[in-house]
């Protein structure tokens, strides 16, 4: 782990106190870092689709749909 300082705006540091209060998260520290997490996850699986529609073709609007909502993009 290293240490690092980020800047936010003041809504979204409400949000995340507000999230850790409920004990959604640990800390804020934890709360950030899983946003950071799931949002390298998201930009990793779009890069895969991607890449698969560059291989194969576009999918159908429907599996596009469910694709989106499976995997929650």
């Amino acid at each position: 782990m290293r240490r690092i300082t980020i800047t936010v705006d003041e809504e979204t540091l409400r949000e995340a106190e507000t999230r850790v209060a409920a004990g959604e998260a640990r800390s804020l520290s934890a709360w950030v870092a899983e946003a950071m997490a799931a949002r390298t996850k998201r930009e990793r699986l779009a890069d895969v689709m991607a890449d698969i529609r560059a291989e194969i073709g576009p999918p159908s609007k429907e599996t596009e749909q469910w694709v989106r909502e499976v995997l929650a993009l």
